[in-house]
C-alpha cells in the first residue's frame, strides 16, 4: 500500500510497525481509515484520493 500511495499521491509513506490487526492512514496526524475501526482494509482509490485532497 505505501508503494502505490507513493505514486499515485507523490508522497513518501511512513510506516509505523503495530501488531493486533492495526492498520491506519494518517494524514498530517489526521486518521483517514482504521482497520481496527472499520473491520475492512481500505479501498486504495479511496485512500488515494484523500491523501492527495490532504497535502
Amino acid at each position: 500500500m505505501a508503494a502505490l500511495i507513493r505514486k499515485a499521491a507523490g508522497v513518501n509513506p511512513k510506516l509505523i510497525a503495530s501488531g493486533g490487526g492495526a492498520f491506519e492512514i494518517r494524514v498530517n496526524g489526521e486518521l483517514i481509515h482504521s482497520k481496527l475501526e472499520t473491520g475492512e482494509w481500505p479501498d486504495f482509490d479511496a485512500i488515494a484520493q484523500q491523501v492527495k485532497s490532504k497535502i
